[in-house]
């Protein structure tokens, strides 16, 4: 799977698991650039990828059109090209429905949804002037979710923002297939993150995230980060629209398993 010397955009890379996609591709010898809001996580993660290959920070709010703007300036005044975008930045504001307020629902739409909107748009039309010009089609892969699928009651806008794109992704991928780009998405069940250490601490919450689980475990980052790659390689050369779910065996379910205690 050689990606050696490709230039990779990884938006939420600071933490969690584009923290794992940014750093399999800094391996796999791909220039990343390292896009999140959060500058000290940012700088940070940097500091661990420059021991391993080559990486740039750039603070951004994929949320916002003229930031997106300045990282896609940015990467391409570092290193001259885009020929990879990994949509990974998300938040969760959690609530039970009939309590989620406007001003949480408008926020995670914005970062998840439309942020995965405005940043494939950009790299998309780069891409597209690329090629034009006699160089490469680049690869665009969006974070989806098992809960693009499932629908949670206290998560709606986050479920709401996943199963938006997913879709996303068969629209971008359609759009764009003339062009040789491809656009597939990765959706994670439950991966071992900060984002789910608190569920993952409780013993009865834990309980319930392996009674779904035919596989027994939550997955590793590292695991979506595999994906993330293979899916950005010459390997996956022939797909493209497609969602991965990488779950342990949970949207196959339709029962609970008995779990080890």
């Amino acid at each position: 799977m050689a990606l050696d010397g490709r230039v990779a955009i990884v938006t939420g890379a600071a933490t969690g698991i584009g923290y794992a996609i940014a750093e399999r591709f800094v391996r796999d010898r791909v220039k990343v650039i390292v896009a999140d809001v959060d500058t000290v996580a940012g700088e940070k993660a940097v500091d661990d990828f420059r021991r391993l290959g080559d990486a740039t920070f750039v603070r951004a709010d994929v949320s916002k059109r003229l930031d997106i703007h300045n990282l896609l300036a940015a990467t391409i005044d570092t290193y001259g090209d885009v020929d990879i975008l990994v949509n990974n930045a998300g938040i969760v504001r959690g609530a039970d429905f009939l309590d989620v307020t406007e001003e949480d629902f408008d926020r995670v739409l914005a970062v998840n949804l439309k942020g995965s909107f405005l940043a494939g748009q950009a790299a998309a039309r780069f891409m597209v002037d690329k090629i034009k010009n006699g160089g490469a089609a680049g690869v665009i892969i969006n974070m989806s979710s098992i809960n693009a699928i499932f629908g949670l009651p206290d998560q709606g806008p986050y479920s709401i923002s996943k199963g938006g794109v997913s879709q996303l992704t068969k629209v971008m991928a359609i759009s764009l297939a003339p062009y040789g780009i491809r656009v597939n998405a990765i959706g994670p069940g439950s991966i071992a993150t900060a984002m789910l250490d608190a569920v993952n601490s409780d013993p009865d919450a834990r309980q319930r995230i392996l009674s779904r689980t035919p596989m027994g475990r939550v997955g590793e980052a590292s695991e979506i980060a595999a994906i993330a790659a293979f899916l950005a390689s010459n390997e996956a050369s022939y797909i493209t629209g497609q969602t991965i779910y990488a779950d342990g065996g949970r949207l196959p379910l339709n029962y609970t398993v008995p779990v080890k205690s």
